[in-house]
């Protein structure tokens, strides 16, 4: 994929659209989040060549992001089933739970990484690199 030729000025922003902490132009995953392959991500940002695994092992961090994530989800699904539909048999709430974190399990693992490298990673946004 290109990287788009405007850099985004907002760090959430381009935290939430998967893009380079230092220059939020050059995308973090080389594939579709759909693909069998949602996993890859370049070594370096296509744009301005910056590092993505600043240090060996960086991402185990990222499993407790995952962790903070998955549970959002299912204290979100449990009050919702509990309230809506009327406190149904706990296989109701296992299983729904299940099948949510399974449907996203791709976005989980890229914005689980993409929160540890823009939290962790040492690297801020800098326009100059945005335009090289």
């Amino acid at each position: 994929m290109q990287p788009s030729t405007a850099a985004i000025q907002s760090t959430p922003l381009a935290l939430l659209k998967l893009r380079c902490p230092r220059c939020h132009t050059g995308q973090l995953f080389t594939n579709p989040a759909l693909s069998t392959s949602f996993m890859e991500m370049p070594a370096a940002c296509p744009v301005c060549r910056q590092t993505y695994e600043p240090e060996p092992g960086f991402y185990y961090g990222a499993m407790y992001i995952s962790s903070g994530f998955s549970t959002g989800i299912l204290l979100a699904i449990g009050f919702l089933l509990y309230y809506l539909a009327n406190d149904p048999p706990l296989w109701v709430y296992i299983s729904t739970v299940a099948a949510a974190v399974l449907a996203v399990t791709p976005l989980l693992f890229r914005y689980s990484r993409a929160v540890m490298l823009y939290a962790f990673g040492g690297t801020r946004f800098d326009p100059r690199y945005a335009t090289r």
